[in-house]
């Protein structure tokens, strides 16, 4: 009786779903059986008495063609899923307001691009990339809810629809937004991401397009941390009261909006052999701006020139890859192709030197065209790819990404992947220019980073684990120049500046997971273990995370309820974490301020009925007994303990 009184007023408003009604014809729902099969990792269909489609009718599909399912079985994984990011977030450190950035905990997540690219990456951890768009194939039309609340007056909300009007063309729309004020002085987030495309193929297959359209917008305003930690750490009042605290400042915003326009399309000459030559072409323009405002200057950052500050950084590129493959049924496939990128980085104005030359310019625009070659073999048990690139045009680029995959059995598979990278330095650390005076550079001299990376992942019953290795040369990241004040009432500034090490860096780390099942009881561990031997504190990341959760899962009230409770613990050593910069959109390297070393835990329920899902989460609980030092970046608090709750919510018709 106890269970039923505690969720009875949480269950009123979901009362109806509870109602054993007869599906109408093209519906879907998953049931015990299949919430066991995907919990084992199985994309496995599963159809219910009276429906008509199944699981394996309602795919996911990456632009590389990998395909899975729409799953909404209720497993832990969806639990570590359902945040604004709407993946696992682990390794990543969330900042005191949603919709802002994230510290990166795991070097191993950190994916390199071989192109030069926009820079100012603090901005980009929600933006959606091109190869991140899914396309859809669906049997009936599929519409997918998300709403969860947030720290302070507002809600993240991400709605997509999908629609197949035929068997060869989907077409899908969807839209995530957040709107959060958050507990600090000036930190508001309004974000939103946009997005619109298809895919279709003619009836003979020769013929496949995956099109969309974007546009991404990243509206934050900075405060820069706060002034004094002492006062947060006390917690005493007023101060105890966020909004109280003093910080750096009071009416800066930052801002990153993208549009891009896609398509990837591929045409098959034989109309009768599917093994003669296919013909690929992929388009993708995008053009961007990142801005950060602020109408009174602040001496944190020094001198100014402007009474008010207005740096404003556009972009633009265009990418064009032609390519000719051919597909033999035996032997794989195999594609040449030719790339042509082409971009433009600039500003409005030029910075002239004490001679009235011109000191920093005001843009960056390049040609860069390479030919490559990409090797895909997918047949039995093995599954792997090789790909080679290289400039033709003067610049030094170069790619290699070898993978390979082999699958013993459902539950067992071996993989390895070697990738070595000669990169263009992104357009930040060559060009910036600000009101700000010490923030204003030009670095035609820069060289490429080396990488040179090997991975390898197991993945068996009882245990998953991966290990990485990673060389780098001629490493590209911002440093932190801090003034003390002159004066105990003078601020402290703080001048960040990109900088090369010439030394070799070398990273080493090793993942383990396992979840434990006792009857309706479950455990799930990460692991994470990262070394990096170096010359001076360049690359900083904690050398030890965990993530511990213990749950529970059961059906209640006939079956028609399933909840799933259960407790997360986190934890990190203590290292040199990154600072943010406001002014430039980036993390930067220091070596002064340690954080870590305190426990992050959270308490969770989920409820799930048919394919409405409610959950709600005590985050931080922990916070006000084991103590006021936790941190996201030098000055910027850690979350304190908020409840929060939202909805998922899949519908198949």
């Amino acid at each position: 009786m106890l269970k039923k009184y505690l969720l009875l007023l949480l269950l009123l408003p979901l009362a109806v779903f509870s109602q054993n009604k007869k599906l109408k014809g093209n519906t879907i729902r998953s049931n015990a059986l299949n919430d066991t099969l995907q919990r084992a990792g199985r994309q496995t269909a599963t159809v219910a008495t009276d429906s008509v489609a199944t699981l394996d009718m309602y795919k996911i599909i990456s632009l590389e063609r990998d395909t899975t399912y729409v799953d909404t079985a209720l497993i832990i994984q969806k639990e570590y899923a359902a945040n604004y990011l709407r993946k696992d977030n682990f390794g990543l450190l969330a900042f005191p307001n949603e919709g802002q950035t994230y510290n990166i905990l795991d070097y191993g997540l950190v994916e390199h691009n071989p192109f030069p690219e926009f820079g100012f990456r603090a901005k980009h951890f929600a933006y959606l990339e091109a190869k991140e768009v899914p396309y859809f194939e669906v049997a009936t039309p599929f519409t997918d809810l998300f709403y969860k609340s947030v720290l302070e007056q507002g809600q993240i909300m991400d709605a997509l629809f999908s629609v197949n009007t035929s068997r060869n063309l989907n077409l899908f729309i969807g839209y995530k937004a957040i709107r959060s004020i958050g507990k600090y002085v000036n930190s508001i987030s309004s974000n939103g991401v946009f997005r619109i495309g298809l895919s279709y193929n003619t009836t003979d297959k020769r013929y496949f397009l995956k099109l969309h359209f974007t546009g991404q917008d990243f509206s934050n305003q900075e405060n820069g941390g706060i002034t004094d930690i002492s006062l947060f750490e006390e917690s005493e009042e007023p101060y105890s009261q966020r909004e109280r605290l003093p910080v750096y400042l009071t009416n800066a915003k930052s801002k990153l909006l993208g549009n891009r326009y896609f398509f990837d399309h591929t045409f098959r000459l034989s109309k009768s052999n599917p093994n003669s030559i296919v013909l690929h072409h992929q388009f993708n323009y995008e053009n961007k701006f990142f801005e950060f405002e602020q109408p009174t200057p602040s001496l944190r950052f020094g001198e100014f020139y402007e009474s008010s500050i207005n740096n404003k950084t556009r972009y633009n590129r265009m990418y064009n890859l032609l390519g000719a493959a051919y597909n033999h049924e035996k032997l794989g496939l195999l594609e040449f192709y030719v790339e042509d990128y082409n971009y433009n980085y600039y500003y409005h104005t030029v910075i002239l030197g004490q001679d009235n030359t011109i000191a920093i310019p005001n843009s960056l625009s390049d040609r860069i065209d390479t030919y490559g070659a990409k090797y895909t073999y997918k047949k039995g048990k093995w599954n792997g790819t090789a790909l080679l690139s290289n400039s033709i045009t003067n610049q030094s680029l170069a790619n290699i990404d070898i993978k390979a995959l082999y699958t013993f059995n459902d539950s067992t598979s071996v993989s390895g992947r070697f990738n070595r990278i000669n990169k263009l330095p992104n357009n930040n650390f060559v060009l910036y220019q600000s009101d700000y005076k010490n923030y204003n550079w030009y670095n035609d001299g820069l060289k490429n980073e080396k990488i040179n990376r090997f991975e390898f992942e197991f993945k068996t019953k009882w245990l998953n684990a991966s290990a990485s290795y990673q060389v780098m040369n001629d490493y590209l990241y911002f440093k932190d120049s801090i003034v003390a004040p002159e004066r105990p009432t003078d601020i402290e500034q703080l001048f960040v500046t990109p900088q090369q090490d010439g030394n070799t860096i070398n990273y080493f780390s090793v993942k383990a997971n396992k979840e434990f099942r006792f009857g309706k009881f479950g455990l799930d561990n990460t692991v994470l273990y990262q070394n990096v031997q170096q010359s001076g504190n360049v690359l900083n990341v904690p050398s030890f995370l965990t993530r511990n959760t213990v749950y529970y899962t059961d059906r209640w009230f006939k079956k028609a309820l399933l909840i799933q409770t259960g407790v997360t613990f986190q934890y990190f050593t203590k290292y040199y974490a990154n600072g943010y910069s406001p002014v430039l959109g980036e993390f930067y390297s220091q070596d002064e301020t340690k954080i870590g070393g305190f426990p992050l835990m959270d308490f969770f329920i989920n409820l799930k009925i048919q394919e409405f899902r409610l959950f709600f989460k005590a985050e931080h609980f922990n916070s006000s007994f084991t103590g006021y030092n936790y941190y996201s970046a030098p000055n910027y608090p850690y979350r304190d303990f908020t409840v929060r709750f939202g909805v998922i919510w899949d519908f198949f018709s």
